[in-house]
């Protein structure tokens, strides 16, 4: 068989335009996100949270509530709503206003970058059908279409967080910097020829095992969005706790962030619905093995690090119901864990050999 006349060139350098041009929206995006943070102002809800964090939650109950402009995607708050850091102490703080801080202004450029992040999404998933229709195929027989697959998800899920009107749009600066980067990554040392695959990839569990990967990866990857910026506004509340005043930047950006509290909930809900789908992926995997190469389990290292990270947010889990390790010492353990997942994606198939090395990177 002839691979290369099987691969459609026009299909696959259409792919190629798609993903470049999914690239400059999102670059857009990232500097709209930029002025919603740089524009949106200190507010009163954010000087409110700050007051009740530095009083250590007394009188939270008693907070006059603040009407601030809300409507559509937005992250602003219409009154203080009261929260209990129950991972993590017992201070009640309330949410922060979101990036826009509660001003019509940056509001009016977090709107922009959503419906901007929602068109480089659609530019980019168009890039990877393409891809899928040049070679007739899953669009994951490589690292390069690993990648663009894989950011595709990821902007697809935080999409599906925020159309379902949660409270997320404080993630939409990372996730455009991270998307970018992944890119960038994909098309300059990742990026493969639109080709045909080796025998042991073609196989119906190409499409079961891979799928449900790519996209524990993206909550994976939502959840440590989440855990950073929890660390972060956690660092800031113990320290208005403890009667410190932190610098002007940190207090009007970490202010907007909803609480730490939120923060800690938003990313162990994620992991602990994901994590069933990973345990699956894993199994998968076995199974397909077993088809490929007459064997379950053979110690490669993609499986190996595969089942680490499964350890390892195992332990995240269980850790984030225990009395002892709540709080920061959980939030390490869940980066931890998604660094192992991150190490698995890139690190093995770069650096490490085993039979996962076929797909080429």
């Amino acid at each position: 068989m002839n691979l290369a006349a099987a691969t459609n060139e026009n299909l696959a350098h259409i792919s190629n335009v798609l993903i470049y041009s999914s690239m400059a929206v999102y670059t857009l995006a990232f500097l709209a996100h930029i002025a919603e943070w740089v524009f949106g102002s200190r507010s009163k809800v954010g000087r409110t949270a700050a007051a009740l964090t530095a009083d250590g939650g007394a009188g939270a109950k008693a907070a006059p509530a603040v009407t601030v402009r809300s409507g559509g995607s937005t992250t602003v708050l219409d009154k203080p709503k009261v929260v209990t850091r129950s991972a993590a102490g017992t201070r009640d703080v309330p949410d922060g206003p979101g990036a826009a801080g509660g001003t019509e202004k940056g509001d009016l450029y977090g709107r922009v970058a959503v419906s901007l992040t929602v068109l480089a999404f659609l530019v980019e998933a168009g890039g990877v059908i393409a891809r899928a229709l040049s070679v007739q195929r899953a669009p994951w027989g490589n690292m390069y279409e690993f990648s663009i697959t894989f950011s595709t998800v990821v902007v697809g899920v935080y999409l599906a967080i925020l159309a379902a009107k949660k409270n997320v749009r404080w993630a939409g600066l990372p996730l455009v910097t991270t998307v970018l980067l992944d890119l960038g990554i994909a098309t300059t040392w990742l990026y493969t020829d639109s080709d045909q695959l080796v025998p042991a990839l073609d196989s119906y569990w190409l499409w079961i095992h891979v799928s449900t990967a790519i996209f524990c990866g993206a909550v994976f990857y939502l959840g440590a969005v989440g855990t950073a910026l929890y660390l972060f506004r956690d660092g800031y509340e113990a320290k208005l706790a403890r009667g410190g005043k932190p610098g002007a930047f940190a207090s009007s950006v970490l202010e907007r962030l909803p609480s730490a509290a939120s923060l800690d909930k938003f990313s162990y809900r994620v992991n602990a619905a994901v994590f069933p789908l990973w345990t699956f992926t894993i199994i998968a995997g076995a199974i397909w093995a077993g088809d490929a190469w007459g064997r379950y389990w053979g110690w490669d290292p993609k499986e190996v690090w595969s089942f680490i990270t499964w350890v390892a947010y195992a332990c995240y889990l269980h850790a984030r119901a225990t009395a002892g390790w709540k709080g920061r010492k959980a939030a390490y353990l869940a980066l931890f864990a998604f660094g192992c997942w991150l190490w698995n994606y890139y690190g093995v198939n770069i650096f490490l050999s085993g039979k996962h090395s076929y797909a080429g990177v």
